[in-house]
């Protein structure tokens, strides 16, 4: 796979560098995640690829590329709407915490790169970073927000979004051998 070397800086660091700083810092610095908080970064990073696709919308018109965005939109658009409803079912509000903050910040990179992007180097950008984002966020649902969440109905709602996420994944990289 040719990722653009551009964008790898902002994507190893969007979800991966959050896990890292999780994972790295001692359990006196750095709290669990709450499940409110988990709720948070599973909603922003849902976003995240909801907003990468309003930008392939807007800058696109390779048929491939359109539908893929198509696709995020509305699958992460019906994980968001699927969280939420669970969290208010609960009665948690999600809360904004460093590793969602870290995601929009590395986001607005990323977006930043995407935008400077036209016609077909934009469509190779915006599916290397599809398929390095979903990468990501396969790992830091399982390895992270999975065993972070205490409810039971949380941690099934993100087990249950891996299967989509992985097959996201072979989308885009079925597209991507394209570019």
């Amino acid at each position: 796979m040719k990722a653009n070397s551009v964008l790898k800086p902002f994507l190893a660091t969007a979800i991966v560098s959050a896990a890292i700083f999780l994972t790295t810092a001692s359990a006196q610095d750095t709290p669990k995640l709450s499940d409110a908080e988990v709720a948070s970064v599973a909603v922003v990073a849902n976003q995240i690829d909801i907003d990468y696709a309003a930008i392939a919308k807007e800058k696109s018109t390779n048929e491939d590329i359109l539908k893929f965005a198509d696709m995020m939109t509305d699958n992460h658009k019906a994980v968001i709407a699927q969280a939420v409803a669970l969290v208010t079912k609960l009665g948690v509000t999600p809360k904004d915490n460093a590793v969602s903050q870290k995601l929009l910040a590395d986001a607005k990179k990323t977006e930043k790169t995407l935008r400077s992007k036209k016609g077909n180097a934009f469509n190779k950008a915006y599916i290397d970073n599809e398929v390095t984002y979903h990468k990501a966020v396969i790992g830091a649902v399982e390895g992270l927000l999975i065993p972070e969440a205490e409810n039971a109905e949380l941690k099934a709602l993100l087990q249950n979004v891996v299967p989509s996420l992985k097959a996201h994944l072979q989308h885009a990289e079925a597209v991507q051998k394209k570019f």
